[in-house]
């Protein structure tokens, strides 16, 4: 019964746990980049494109430049909700994306695009990151419940392993998204500069806008990281007393 309120107190987090300061960390570096992200998108979507493309339009232009023909590209609702689902070849882009024509909008369309070459390509990282989906979600959902079991019970040590070990599931996928996301970035940059979508300044204002969208990526894991890291510490100490 100790155990649990020592746990389960309201003031635990603030004044039981030394290491409380991590999740702080990782939320001020989460919120940073969303608002970079956000900031950066918004100033280079008032930067028409000479091109005078659409995200749409480019993104079909870039497509069918590296001979893929099968993918779909719709609409979503949203902003920034941009993604390529490679179960169903769909290439979705956001309303501030599709009939936009600024450097921003084709900069994100074309960051989609070099996930649905990835998926041409075979590249291995985006493999891996499509075959750990489920069991990351999985230990994500899993995690905290057997870790509160893990509590509840007496301090459980067995059941609050499980569930860092669950959580730790959640963190690998967030590594694996990384070089995801940096190559599709790389691939997006090449593509329209080869295809003469973007010219000169365009290409350095793309380069920012995809290196703010990057921050979320790297933001999140590092704030995952900290957060497996603190359950290690508390649970860690807490088992060798």
């Amino acid at each position: 019964m100790l155990n649990f309120l020592y746990y389960a107190s309201p003031f635990y987090g603030f004044y039981f746990d030394p290491y409380y300061w991590m999740i702080i960390v990782g939320a001020i570096l989460s919120i940073a980049a969303s608002m970079k992200v956000k900031s950066t998108f918004s100033k280079y979507s008032k930067v028409r494109s000479m091109s005078g493309m659409t995200g749409a339009t480019a993104a079909e232009r870039i497509l069918h430049s590296a001979g893929i023909y099968d993918v779909q590209i719709q609409r979503v609702s949203g902003s920034l909700t941009d993604h390529y689902d490679s179960r169903s070849k769909v290439l979705r882009l956001s309303d501030s994306v599709y009939d936009s024509s600024s450097v921003a909008a084709i900069g994100v369309a074309a960051h989609e695009c070099g996930h649905a070459i990835q998926d041409q390509k075979g590249y291995v990282p985006l493999k891996l990151k499509s075959a750990i989906v489920p069991v990351a979600n999985l230990g994500a959902t899993l995690s905290w419940p057997l870790i509160f079991a893990g509590i509840i019970i007496g301090g459980s040590q067995t059941l609050i392993t499980v569930g860092i070990l669950a959580f730790s599931l959640a963190v690998i996928f967030q590594l694996v998204t990384l070089p995801v996301e940096f190559n599709a970035s790389s691939r997006a940059v090449a593509v329209l500069s080869d295809t003469g979508i973007l010219y000169g300044d365009e290409i350095r204002d793309t380069k920012r806008v995809l290196g703010a969208a990057a921050l979320t990526y790297v933001a999140s894991a590092a704030a995952s990281i900290l957060q497996l890291l603190r359950l290690i510490l508390l649970f860690g100490n807490r088992s060798r007393d």
